[in-house]
């Protein structure tokens, strides 16, 4: 795409369209930028564009918008994660560098907003390319940072600063490599010389400001967030060790931190939050790198400390009052509690500082605020987020909390005492005016139960601060006995929570009394109160004593069980609750653990099936999701196999909404459909009825295979139809179908062993003679495999599948089989893959079938096979059977074939309640390892010496001391 009049009118008009507030210009304009994106040179045209003075500035904020995405996709574009998807056309290299040579000087010449998308443009250039690709990127800037900090245009400096501070974000949270440390001794060597520059030249700025006595707030604010970019790009150089450069020049560095802790300034603190927000801004970095010095060269800190602590402390006296200052004040008390658990733990060790801690740090900051009660008004989720799953690490709440465990590492006894007379004093102001009070009471249950230790590797918790059970009986109880659902609903949200943390403290008798209580709160209008009370009731499900018994039993729930479930799915007709995931995991807990009636599974199917139907239109919450194909089946596997009658009743509430998946091609839940109609084709008696026939036919086509999400799941399904309706296949050239299925899974090493599980199936079901005129295409493409070098999990499953066929179809027929491809193979196929590999097999089913078809190979095969292969398979089996996994196997890097996370990106999600019963195809041998040494002795028996030498020469010392073990444990010999 070249540049030029008509390329720049095309683009203007294309990118104006983009703003109308029309649907169909819109869409146009989205189209016709798509297919000019796949042109060359079409970065290059856009970026001219935007360095256009006489085009209007939307347009170029629009096409500057529209130039960053299109880097931030073809720069370096990641392959598709579908096999059919087109990959996308990366810049060319030519492009590549012009771009690179004009985003500088385009970015420093910009508006503001047009240079915050240059910015980030640049950064994402510079995540590929910086250092070593673009060796001249760091100079420019920092001869650009010279002339206009000389020039005091500290808006561009700040520009210059927020970019650098976007490549060296890196530095912070990737791994520590060789190759990450020599990118940051280039940034080190090219860049920390000039940083201490800047940020002394613009403190010289400052306090002339502020020493004339006549501060301009908008250059001051410049300045400030000037020397907060300074700052953090401080905090980045030094994340990974502290650099020779900067011990050098420490002193410089701490004084200046010292005096922005302590200075104040007016003219921005007082006239408003704007002005303030930028000092915070300042302070709450310089508190950062003070704590990473703090953790990291604490020793070389040391004669900074105390001025440090002193400067921090003050500050936050201040700020824990101000509802606004939230960030300044979590970094502070991060700070405070970095010392707290370091050598310089004295500083806290007075009563006074206790005290003063407790009162005017903790409390304040712990207490409710007007934006808490917003946030669990109207963001409930988040609200949960934080307070529930812990994610509030960097809220005042926690912190403040955090600070406290600090101190407590090392004067446990006084911050028990003080904090506890914080609670009392908390209930006695609660107790004097309830209906006022009521955030002293949320404050003192907040405290016990954020500072409750957890007992390490369970969910066992324990506090000192108070007596559960009694504060459990004075405090939560009648929170929880209130008839008003709705009345002070963050109370009863932080009751409820209490419940649940200390649940296994609490006695089944005193939990059981409430429990109908907690049922109640499910009919709350409060989100939060009524996700609440579900996580209670499925966390108490989980309870279980001596680390086995479930607590809480079927019986248990069964007087309340329907009005449990009808309050459940109420619960879910509540505004913001429609998709609510801490309601269906509680559905999901109960139908795993209740005496499901008739009555109960009509009505939860129902429910199910209503909810599925409607999230069928637009899935938005895959956790919900997830947990909602999880409820529907352990209410199939629990109730239909107690009913078997249930089933097509079932078949009948869940069919229409599964058509409706397949039909409306809603992909996301294809995975889970299919799972679905194998759990229910496994629970049918043959025949299996016509309905499920059709969906067979759709199983068969090749376009249903295309997606990698669906294929363990189509599997499995296929799996249930050849174990349940075998004779279908030898109709209509279904098998040939299937067999080529297989072909096309075992083809790609990510799909392999699903092409095996599908193979294994078909070779278990089906008789011989319906499978011997496609057994040699099968060998042919196996072998194709093994010749090109297919290894690991593939010789493995190679290993099953042969020990299955032998088990099932007869060593004559494996062998025939085989040689009929290629003469003598089999022989090479088990010298060269099967011995060696056996050793690998886990898995107890497989390890079963493996060594009972060894061990027949090894009885049967002595004109097959010569006695040094077969002594060596002995060997193997041995290893097999007598060493643990961990020794037998070396830890292979897990490779995901499929996504590993619950989410929209085309992955596969198991279904754990869907999940098959594992088959064992021999069922008459129960014990593989007495199998071993009594095919040994009786084939010893009728040629005595043969075998006993075979071991000697062939079995390894610690080999034949584990066979001779097992043959003592069983009262056999090898004669």
């Amino acid at each position: 795409m070249e540049w030029n009049p008509e390329t720049a009118q095309f683009l203007s008009q294309c990118f104006l369209n983009t703003l109308s507030l029309l649907p169909e210009p819109r869409r146009q304009a989205e189209k016709a930028l798509a297919e000019a994106s796949e042109r060359p040179n079409y970065g290059l045209a856009v970026l001219h564009l935007v360095a256009e003075p006489s085009v209007d500035e939307q347009i170029r904020q629009s096409a500057a918008v529209n130039f960053k995405n299109h880097l931030k996709s073809r720069w370096a574009p990641s392959p598709p994660r579908e096999p059919n998807v087109p990959a996308l056309n990366p810049i060319s290299d030519p492009e590549k560098e012009l771009i690179k040579s004009l985003i500088v000087s385009l970015m420093l010449k910009s508006s503001p907003k047009i240079q915050s998308q240059l910015s980030e443009a640049l950064a994402v250039i510079g995540k590929h390319d910086f250092p070593k690709a673009w060796q001249t990127l760091l100079p420019e800037l920092v001869a650009n940072l010279d002339s206009l900090t000389q020039a005091n245009d500290y808006a561009s400096v700040n520009g210059v600063l927020a970019t650098i501070n976007s490549l060296f974000k890196k530095f912070r949270y990737q791994f520590k490599t060789n190759e990450l440390l020599l990118d940051l001794k280039y940034c080190l060597d090219n860049f920390a010389k000039p940083l201490l520059e800047v940020f002394k030249r613009t403190v010289n700025l400052i306090d002339q400001v502020v020493a004339s006595g006549a501060a301009n707030a908008a250059s001051l604010k410049l300045y400030i967030e000037s020397q907060r970019l300074c700052c953090r790009i401080f905090y980045s150089l030094n994340f990974q060790e502290l650099p020779e450069f900067f011990e050098d020049h420490m002193d410089e560095w701490m004084i200046e931190f010292e005096k922005y802790l302590t200075v104040k300034y007016p003219v921005l603190e007082d006239t408003g939050d704007d002005g303030l927000a930028v000092v915070d801004g300042l302070h709450a970095a310089v508190c950062e790198n003070i704590g990473l010095y703090m953790e990291k060269e604490e020793e070389l800190f040391q004669k900074y400390l105390s001025g440090f602590v002193e400067a921090v402390w003050s500050l936050l006296l201040v700020s824990s009052a101000s509802s606004s200052r939230e960030r300044l004040t979590v970094t502070a008390i991060k700070f405070l509690t970095t010392v707290s658990t370091s050598v310089h733990h004295t500083l806290f060790e007075r009563d006074d500082i206790l005290e003063q801690i407790c009162q005017s740090i903790v409390i304040p900051n712990v207490m409710l605020r007007d934006e808490d009660e917003e946030l669990f008004d109207m963001n409930y989720i988040e609200f949960i987020r934080r307070d529930m799953e812990g994610s509030d690490l960097d809220t005042r709440r926690r912190i403040a909390c955090e600070l406290l465990k600090g101190i407590g590492m090392h004067y446990k006894e006084k911050v028990t005492a003080k904090v506890s007379l914080q609670i009392n004093n908390c209930l006695g102001l609660f107790a004097q005016n309830p209906d006022a009070n009521w955030k002293y009471k949320d404050c003192a249950i907040y405290l016990v139960v954020s500072l409750a230790t957890k007992k390490a590797g369970g969910s066992s918790v324990s506090t000192d601060l108070v007596d559960v059970e009694n504060f459990f009986g004075s405090v939560i109880v009648p929170e929880l006995q209130s008839r008003d659902v709705n009345a002070f609903p963050m109370l009863k949200a932080g009751a409820l929570k209490f419940f649940t943390m200390f649940r296994n403290q609490l006695s089944k008798t005193a939990a059981m009394a409430l429990l109908p209580d907690v049922v109640h709160f499910l009919a709350s209008d409060s989100n939060v109160v009524h996700s609440y009370a579900a996580s209670c009731i499925e966390k108490l499900l989980l309870v279980k004593d001596d680390g086995t018994q479930s607590r809480y039993t079927a019986a248990d729930i069964s007087p309340f069980l329907l009005v449990l479930m009808t309050n459940l799915f109420i619960a879910l007709e509540k505004p913001e609750s429609e998709e609510n995931q801490y309601i269906m995991k509680c559905i999901m807990r109960v139908l795993g653990a209740a005496e499901i009636s008739r009555d109960v599974a009509s009505a939860c199917i129902a429910g199910l099936t209503n909810v599925l139907n409607r999230v069928c239109q637009n899935p938005k919450n895959p956790i919900f999701n997830h947990y909602l194909f999880e409820s529907v089946a352990v209410l199939i596997r629990r109730a239909c196999e107690s009913d078997p009658s249930l089933i097509s009743a079932f078949e009948g509430s869940l069919f229409p909404s599964l058509q409706m998946i397949l039909a409306n091609d809603v992909s996301e839940f294809f995975p889970y459909a299919f799972q679905l109609l194998a759990q229910l084709v496994e629970l049918n008696r043959p025949p299996v009825p016509e309905h499920y026939v059709q969906i067979f036919e759709i199983l068969l086509l090749p376009d249903s295979w295309k997606k990698s999400a669906n294929v363990p799941a189509l599997v499995r399904l296929l799996q249930a139809f050849l174990r349940k309706a075998p004779h279908e296949l030898n109709q209509q050239g279904r098998l040939s179908n299937v067999l080529g299925i297989f072909s096309t899974l075992i083809s790609s090493p990510s799909t392999d062993d699903q092409g095996f599980y599908v193979l294994n199936t078909v070779i278990e079901n089906l008789g011989y003679d319906v499978i011997s005129p496609f057994v040699g295409h099968i060998w042919v493409s196996l072998f194709n495999l093994l010749q090109h070098g297919r290894k690991g999990k593939f010789l493995k499953n190679l290993v099953i599948f042969m020990s299955l066929f032998l088990v099932k179809h007869g060593l004559q027929n494996l062998v025939v089989s085989m040689n009929a491809v290629q003469k003598d193979v089999f022989q090479t196929i088990v010298e060269q893959f099967w011995v060696p590999n056996l050793k690998l097999i886990t898995g107890s089913v497989e390890l079963k079938l493996t060594s009972v078809a060894s061990t027949k190979l090894i009885c049967e095969s002595s004109t097959l096979l010569d006695s040094k292969v077969r002594g060596k398979m002995l060997d193997s089996v041995v290893t097999l059977l007598s060493r643990p996994e961990e020794e037998r196997v070396l830890e292979e890097p897990d490779v995901p074939d499929f996504g590993e996370t619950v989410g929209y990106n085309a992955t596969f999600i198991h279904l754990y309640n869907a999940g098959k019963k594992e088959e064992d195809p021999l069922k008459e041998v129960n014990d593989p390892k007495q199998y071993l040494v009594a095919s040994l002795a009786n084939l010893a028996a009728l040629s005595p010496g043969t075998y006993p030498q075979l071991i000697r020469e062939n079995l390894e010392a610690a080999n034949q001391a584990a066979l001779f073990q097992l043959c003592s444990s069983y009262n056999l010999s090898i004669v």
